[in-house]
């Protein structure tokens, strides 16, 4: 039962609050010693929140699960995990994280409870509804980079990262949307109903506006915020993100893959490395040009 636990609190999306570190990073203080313990903590409830947030999903969506081809095999899809067991579990995450967040800090404790409160509304509600259920899951994005913002004591964080975050993950969660719909064809609509109100060429004009606005953004970014280098060497980082947005619009229209983004994240060698070069470049360029 706890193996079941474990895979349902889903340890794999953990890497989407790695976006908690973004205030740290781009305001420099990622050799603050205290600024970098507080982000990690904060990281740890996050992580725990979110948790119980994919727990309570797989709760609101069993019946569903059990007839899709690959979700069935979830833990209390399948039976692996109780019912009853998920819900104490759940609740108890949920309390604890709430707890703790507070004597973190109370800015960070409002944007845990509202992250946990956006996402059961998403659960019961908001996921029915094509567009908002990808801007709400946007949203989600946006406020674990917010939450690291709380943490500390911002000096040189830019704005503009808000923006080029709220692109990135539209066309992330569009993305997902079409890998769901190629896998499951005409089947779609009774996996998941929000499907109903989505094409492949609607949802691909989708992901070539936010993905090209993207591209725009960062790159808009990378010479006007006020925290960049004078000399514009951020630039550098473009053909990185560039690089990235193209190899994911290679998985999921060539490839049929993305519907788990943290996977290909996770499993896909290419976009890995370009991750980590472009991670390298903004460290040189921060920390040690």
């Amino acid at each position: 039962m706890l193996t079941a636990l474990i895979k349902t609190m889903r340890p794999r999306q953990w890497t989407k609050n790695i976006f908690l570190f973004a205030a740290l990073v781009f305001d420099k203080q990622l050799f603050n010693t205290d600024s970098f313990l507080r982000t990690l903590a904060g990281f740890a409830l996050f992580c725990l929140i979110s948790s119980s947030v994919y727990i309570f999903n797989d709760l609101a969506d069993v019946a569903a699960d059990r007839q899709h081809p690959e979700k069935k095999n979830r833990p209390i899809a399948s039976g692996k995990l109780p019912v009853s067991a998920a819900w104490g579990a759940g609740i108890v995450l949920v309390l604890v994280t709430f707890i703790l967040a507070y004597f973190l800090a109370p800015g960070f404790e409002f944007v845990v409870v509202l992250y946990f409160l956006i996402n059961m509304a998403y659960s019961k509600w908001l996921k029915h509804i094509p567009i908002v259920d990808v801007l709400i899951i946007a949203s989600g994005f946006v406020l674990r980079v917010h939450a690291g913002v709380t943490l500390i004591d911002v000096e040189r964080f830019s704005p503009w990262l808000y923006v080029v975050m709220t692109l990135l993950s539209l066309f992330l969660g569009f993305g997902k949307r079409r890998a769901e719909i190629a896998l499951l064809t005409h089947e779609a609509g009774s996996h998941r109903k929000v499907l109903d109100g989505y094409t492949l060429p609607l949802l691909d004009q989708y992901i070539m506006i936010v993905s090209a606005t993207t591209i725009v953004a960062y790159s808009l970014y990378t010479f006007s915020a006020p925290n960049v280098p004078e000399n514009h060497s951020m630039m550098l980082t473009i053909p990185f993100v560039v690089y990235t947005i193209f190899r994911y619009l290679y998985l999921i229209q060539v490839k049929n893959t993305g519907g788990a983004p943290e996977e290909i994240l996770l499993t896909d060698r290419p976009f890995q490395i370009a991750m980590i070069l472009w991670g390298a470049a903004v460290l040189a360029i921060f920390y040690f040009s």
